[in-house]
């Protein structure tokens, strides 16, 4: 037996440490994933490595992977062939070199599941068991049609509810960057010009608009530090998870931007543990999955306390009830399959109809920040401007007068 060192992280993103006496690195990560750690580093005699890596392969090319190895998988071919003509022909230098990985490990005698579980930076567990699945009621290439759909649709998802909250934060990032550059650029000409030409007293929205560029001018130094201080603070804020427990908690009441959430958390919620359901996963198994995708976790807590309540006997609908986290209109339905026996179908069709609603919840609250954003940043910078055009004219008075 040999010591071992490990961390990992638990499902509510606790990060964890300690010692293990295992015969390899091997039994350490079986025992660690059985106590539901998901092991990060596992170091022996001063030697470290990362479980997985951190290879990131890009959407597209894991869709298409996904695509190709069902279509070779139904076609008859074996895997270990399949892995190697999809190997030879993968154009993306790091996920060549995991899928020659993987096809070692195949003829190492191990199954595809443990072989895609040790790239996780690539094979998320969704991916992992529902190949795992897949393998265990022999329909691995239709497991891998539904993967590649998943995908795909998964993505669309999150690239939409992206879209909404990235367009008025490069607004709001836009109007800082131009009201920053005038008052430490154009303010200052005019200033210059209202002292040479004296006139009396400045009008109060003038004087306002100058001490702002004083201070602009004074300060640019600490203010592009604060800028960069505090987009480093965003990202902790984001990273820790008390804090962004709270972050997700309030996104799903906000006024515009909750109702868009929750409608992205049921169609992705929905859409996967209908994947899983329909590929055989047992569902307590698939609620703690769908929890770590979730993308809120206020949303996976509920998740996770619905698994827990299934796990002690119970249905699904109750607990689900008593979250208050999903509308009372996707429980019913879901309450429907879960009695009729077609659950997976049940959850798709909610999916189907939430990722419509997302569709129209996106177009509808860009149409209205779009006239609300271009006022914004116009009802600034024009004010700043008639601010500094007030003397001018206040000037072309006095000398027709």
């Amino acid at each position: 037996m040999t010591a071992y060192t490990w961390e990992g992280t638990t499902q509510n993103g606790e990060v964890r440490k300690g010692t293990m006496d295992a015969a390899d690195q091997g039994e350490v990560d079986r025992r660690l994933r059985a106590q539901n750690i998901d092991p990060e580093l596992i170091k022996k005699k001063g030697m470290s490595f990362k479980i997985g890596g951190k290879v990131r392969v890009p959407t597209k090319s894991l869709v298409i992977f996904t695509r190709q190895f069902a279509t070779m998988i139904d076609a008859g071919l074996p895997i270990v062939q399949c892995l190697e003509l999809l190997g030879g022909a993968e154009p993306h230098a790091k996920f060549k070199v995991v899928i020659g990985e993987i096809k070692s490990e195949l003829e190492s005698g191990s199954t595809l599941a443990d072989a895609l579980r040790k790239h996780k930076g690539v094979f998320d567990n969704l991916y992992v068991s529902l190949v795992n699945a897949g393998e265990e009621a022999g329909i691995l290439d239709t497991v891998m049609n539904r993967l590649a759909i998943e995908i795909e649709k998964s993505q669309k998802l999150k690239r939409k509810v992206k879209g909404a909250f990235t367009y008025p934060i490069i607004v709001l990032v836009i109007s800082v960057v131009v009201v920053i550059g005038l008052l430490y650029k154009v303010i200052p000409t005019f200033a210059a010009m209202f002292k040479e030409m004296g006139g009396g007293e400045l009008p109060l929205p003038t004087r306002v608009v100058m001490a702002m560029s004083e201070f602009v001018q004074s300060n640019i130094l600490f203010i592009v530090g604060g800028v960069i201080a505090a987009s480093f603070f965003i990202r902790w804020f984001m990273g820790n998870p008390t804090t962004r427990a709270m972050f997700d908690k309030a996104i799903l009441k906000a006024p515009l931007f909750g109702p868009l959430v929750r409608k992205s958390a049921v169609a992705r919620f929905t859409r996967t543990l209908g994947t899983m359901v329909s590929s055989g996963v047992p569902i307590v198994d698939s609620l703690e999955i769908v929890a770590q995708t979730s993308g809120n976790m206020t949303i996976e807590k509920a998740i996770l306390y619905v698994r827990d309540k299934i796990s002690e006997g119970q249905n699904m609908v109750d607990p689900l009830m008593e979250t208050n986290v999903f509308p009372s209109m996707v429980v019913q339905m879901i309450g429907v399959g879960e009695s009729t026996g077609a659950l997976d179908t049940m959850l798709n069709k909610i999916a189907d109809f939430y990722e419509d609603e997302v569709d129209m919840a996106v177009e509808n609250l860009t149409s209205l920040l779009e006239p609300i954003l271009m006022v914004f940043l116009g009802g600034i910078v024009g004010g700043i401007l008639i601010a500094m055009y007030m003397p001018i004219f206040n000037l072309a008075g006095s000398v027709k007068t």
